[in-house]
């Protein structure tokens, strides 16, 4: 499995750089998780956007879904070529008026997913978790035919759940938008909540992501590495980072 990164902030691209969007392939297989600020440049400078085979969106905040309307346009606009007949976008049910948007005549086609039965998308076996989030938002556990596994934590404040569905990931991406010094409420997980799951989970690899766009980052992945201890390697997210696995 590789995972290369074409966004990482929350919120708004900052820095030039995109928010959330991730190509995932193994094998031939194209998958884009969420499609953020960005991601079609982005995605354009890795592969052909018509070799896409699926899209998959953890929910439906514009930091996570700003470039679908675009990337429908391109697939609109570019009858030939494409790897799938039409583009299946696969989002979540409980929110009907977004969910409705990821049909686009002879382009794309909504397809749902729920947290009760696993996806499976060409080599991929993706399962859900329903994350602690002011919409519908969902964690996704996503491993391949080798038997590589990575969890994408979505946007979530700190829940025990996680750690039971993080369990061995290889690789733990995580919605790290706050320094350790963030009080009261929280939508999303400070650095020492990512690397306390990190270490919880017993995960591998911990890339922190879904960055705050002003602040040290190497001061976010010090206050994570505390928690996380010395079995689990710690990194935040980096512009068109390969990570393989």
């Amino acid at each position: 499995m590789k995972i290369k990164i074409l966004g990482f902030y929350g919120g708004y691209p900052t820095n030039g750089i995109g928010t959330s969007s991730y190509l995932i392939q193994s094998g031939d297989y194209n998958l884009l998780l969420d499609c953020g600020s960005n991601a079609l440049n982005e995605l354009q400078s890795t592969i052909n956007p018509l070799d896409l085979n699926a899209v998959i969106l953890s929910h439906y905040h514009h930091d996570h879904t700003a470039d679908v309307g675009v990337l429908q346009y391109y697939w609109q606009l570019h009858l030939n070529g494409r790897r799938e007949p039409i583009l299946p976008i696969y989002g979540n049910t409980e929110d009907p008026i977004n969910f409705a948007t990821l049909n686009w005549d002879n382009a794309t086609v909504a397809k749902g997913y729920n947290d009760l039965v696993p996806l499976h998308l060409g080599p991929f076996t993706i399962s859900f978790l329903k994350t602690h989030h002011p919409v519908p938002a969902f964690a996704m556990r996503i491993t391949d035919e080798s038997g590589k596994t990575m969890v994408f934590t979505a946007d979530t404040s700190y829940f025990d759940g996680l750690i039971k569905f993080s369990h061995d990931a290889d690789l733990l991406i995580t919605d790290t938008n706050f320094f350790a010094d963030k009080k009261g409420l929280k939508w999303h997980m400070t650095s020492e909540e990512s690397g306390k799951l990190a270490k919880n989970a017993n995960a591998k690899r911990l890339v922190l992501s879904h960055l705050p766009g002003s602040g040290n980052l190497n001061q976010l992945v010090a206050e994570a590495k505390l928690q996380a201890g010395a079995d689990c390697e710690v990194e935040h997210a980096i512009q068109n980072q390969l990570i393989i696995l």
